[in-house]
């Protein structure tokens, strides 16, 4: 047997289905059927194992995957990487087969912390893209890496100028703009005071801000004052 069937032997031994009928509700775009109902945590376990076998590359070349549960198993397996550019590699050639948000969201890579020059000249390329969930990987790698002391403006202002009408990318930028308000408050408001977003994603991103603790009583009320009212 080789290796892409016993992980899915595997896969299958660890189901839950309960738990995979739920999960297969709060990922729309995947068809139920291929959601075999593997537990997060146990996801997890199982890649940082697997990461360390020998013939992993036979299961990372094996795409499309017929399940979810092995879209999500891949993507553990490459945020385990630790050569970064093995890493970015590896990104690339998976990111054209994401086809939820999920997976997207959990594509989490350890070694882009150590590499920020690196990551950015991706992240460009990424949030230049036509595929959805390669803009909502490189918006969310924007937002994980670079809100922080490192954080320049010019980073929200390549998000802000994402042109997309697909839900799973402006959910993400007004992730990323509630996140940054929590961050960088003052350098993020005049976004919002200067209408920088479109409408729907504007008042979602303040929506969000509002419902996090790291955002102040006033902060929270002036924010209120700022949703807009021209949403269809």
């Amino acid at each position: 047997m080789n290796i892409s069937d016993k992980i899915r032997e595997d896969l299958f031994l660890m189901r839950d289905a309960k738990y995979g009928e739920f999960q297969a509700k709060l990922i729309p775009t995947v068809s139920a059927e291929t959601v075999i109902g593997v537990r997060t945590p146990e996801l997890r376990k199982y890649a940082k194992m697997l990461a360390k076998r020998d013939d992993i590359r036979e299961f990372l070349d094996c795409l499309p995957h017929m399940y979810f549960d092995e879209n999500q198993l891949h993507a553990f397996i490459i945020s385990e990487i630790k050569d970064h550019d093995e890493c970015v590699k590896e990104v690339n050639r998976f990111l054209p087969y994401i086809d939820n948000w999920a997976t997207c969201d959990q594509l989490s890579p350890k070694a882009f912390k150590k590499n920020k020059e690196k990551l950015e000249a991706e992240i460009k390329e990424w949030i230049k893209s036509d595929k959805t969930y390669t803009v909502r990987f490189g918006t969310g790698m924007l937002m994980q890496h670079f809100l922080d002391g490192n954080f320049e403006l010019k980073y929200a202002d390549a998000v802000a100028q994402i042109q997309s009408d697909e839900y799973y990318v402006k959910m993400m930028i007004a992730w990323y703009f509630a996140t940054a308000l929590a961050k960088q408050y003052e350098s993020i408001l005049p976004y919002f005071e200067n209408n920088r977003l479109d409408v729907w994603t504007h008042n979602k991103a303040i929506q969000k801000a509002i419902e996090s603790y790291r955002i102040t009583p006033e902060q929270k009320e002036y924010l209120r004052s700022l949703k807009r009212k021209d949403s269809k």
